[in-house]
């Protein structure tokens, strides 16, 4: 197997979890805790000051405020006034699947709940720390309009986005951060705990390879208070090697189990929502070939870089997450061989059909090193591989194949496209 590599999968965490970073660094915030069943959200409300309280579904999403759970219930996010309310919501909630504006129809399972202490606010305002291109380092954007939907604001009132390009070296200085305060909306008696929240907030970020910290809201509660309510934080990946702890909570049940196979074997991965699977290496190739599908009509499934140096026992492993994914309906592979050996995938192919007894059609371009040998290979194996000299030929094959099975499959018409002839 290849060594481990970069994955494109991003870390997130729960509001819990990043609630944990918050006491590490200082950034104020409410009292809560978290639960992992409905008694235990009860037990954890009554350690908690009451007797009002929030219940938060712990799902890597936004909008769970207005989201519906695949049970009926609806809402993510709940006030209750007892720990045996707490219990009850917490009982709707633990087990079940959360649909937002940003899961897409499946949506994605809730297994756990923060309870947090009630609080009433004077001023909800937003803010972020983000790695940004365009001004070559960090920038603080923030908003006196918090708590809401930051891209209608930034859409419908850009006066009311402020920036601030950061010295990653140096960080932001406190004559900057109290003009932001005062951008916010703080009062001047509160610009001290508000330029302390966000000097903690970029310490964090730097501190542990932060690509994003998001506050929404960064609020100031009604006895002077200025506490981040909620979070979502973001990591760079290559930065894992010193940041274990972080990203040993990773919590695959919220990522598309596609792309957490993927990263297991080895592979860069993206699911999408198309029907034709892609094989390919090189990240440059993979988005021509998924421009070329796209072009001749088709769409899709996902971005597969295997990178240069995959070997047989790898490609067998990807064409078994292409084959087993409901949504594929033909696969393509379009490899360059330079340091991967056509051959190299020419046997892997092979070995992957005989061992899954594949019988989704499989469109193969091969170019590059070996690419005779590679051909003699597929020609001589007794399977039915169909091949193309060209990337344009191959998406044309492969969009039309996936079209023609799709077709069958509505009219419950068995297509042979079984591979072992």
């Amino acid at each position: 197997m290849a060594p481990k590599h970069t994955p494109l999968r991003r870390l997130n965490l729960h509001e819990y979890q990043a609630m944990n970073l918050f006491d590490k660094y200082g950034v104020a915030h409410p009292i809560a805790k978290v639960a992992f069943s409905a008694q235990e959200a009860e037990n954890v409300a009554d350690t908690l000051p009451g007797p009002d309280y929030v219940i938060k579904a712990q799902v890597l999403a936004g909008g769970r405020g207005k989201g519906k759970f695949q049970n009926g219930f609806q809402g993510g996010v709940h006030p209750c006034g007892s720990t045996l309310e707490a219990r009850g919501l917490a009982g709707k909630m633990i087990g079940q699947t959360l649909v937002t504006k940003q899961t897409g129809e499946a949506g994605k399972p809730c297994n756990a709940v923060l309870v947090t202490e009630r609080l009433y606010l004077r001023r909800e305002t937003y803010f972020a720390i983000m790695m940004d291109r365009g001004y070559g380092g960090p920038v603080i954007v923030a908003s006196p309009a918090g708590g809401m939907d930051i891209e209608a604001v930034a859409a419908d009132t850009p006066e009311l986005i402020f920036k601030l390009p950061v010295d990653i070296d140096a960080g932001p200085n406190d004559a900057d951060l109290k003009t932001m305060a005062t951008n916010l909306g703080f009062p001047e008696e509160e610009h001290e705990k508000a330029i302390e929240i966000m000097k903690n907030l970029y310490t964090l970020f730097i501190k542990s390879d932060c690509t994003l910290v998001e506050i929404n809201p960064l609020a100031e509660t009604h006895d002077g208070r200025v506490l981040a309510l909620d979070a979502k934080l973001n990591f760079d990946d290559n930065a894992e090697f010193r940041q274990k702890e972080i990203f040993a909570q990773a919590d695959t049940s919220q990522e598309d189990p596609r792309e957490v196979i993927a990263d297991e074997i080895g592979l860069n991965y993206v699911g999408l929502d198309g029907e034709i699977g892609c094989l390919v290496n090189g990240a440059g190739l993979a988005m021509a070939t998924m421009d070329a599908i796209k072009l001749n009509g088709g769409n899709p499934a996902n971005f597969l870089d295997m990178g240069g140096g995959a070997n047989a026992e790898q490609v067998t492993a990807a064409v078994k997450l292409l084959a087993d994914d409901p949504q594929v309906k033909a696969i393509l592979i379009n490899i360059f061989g330079g340091i991967m050996r056509c051959d190299v995938i020419a046997l892997g192919l092979i070995s992957a059909v005989k061992t899954l007894d594949l019988s989704k059609p499989l469109i193969v371009r091969l170019a590059g090193t070996n690419v005779e040998k590679a051909k003699e290979l597929i020609d001589d194996c007794g399977m039915r591989i169909l091949t193309a000299d060209d990337l344009g030929e191959a998406a044309q094959k492969a969009v039309r194949v996936a079209e023609i099975v799709h077709m069958a499959e509505e009219a419950h018409v068995n297509v042979n496209f079984e591979i072992p002839l």
